[in-house]
């Protein structure tokens, strides 16, 4: 299974929150890094965490129709 690291910025729903993964590319031809960023809706359970908190996502078997990762373990606050 893939695991990402990413940034938690939004706990507004039951059991769901928003992670954004940020991830550094270089352009072919330009040869200049690019940051792309991604959002993914994940699914969390008995956890204490804060908009900001570094976590890391695992993919998992579809849980919703948005929701394709949980939330595995803090990694900073």
């Amino acid at each position: 299974m893939r695991t990402l690291q990413g940034m938690v910025t939004a706990l507004k729903r039951e059991k769901t929150a928003t992670v954004v993964v940020t991830r550094l590319w270089r352009h072919p031809l330009y040869q200049k890094s690019v940051k792309r960023s991604k959002k993914y809706a994940c699914h969390w359970e008995n956890m204490e965490l804060k908009v900001g908190d570094l976590v890391e996502i695992a993919e998992t078997r579809p849980i919703s129709k948005t929701k394709r990762f949980i939330i595995t373990k803090k990694i900073k606050t």
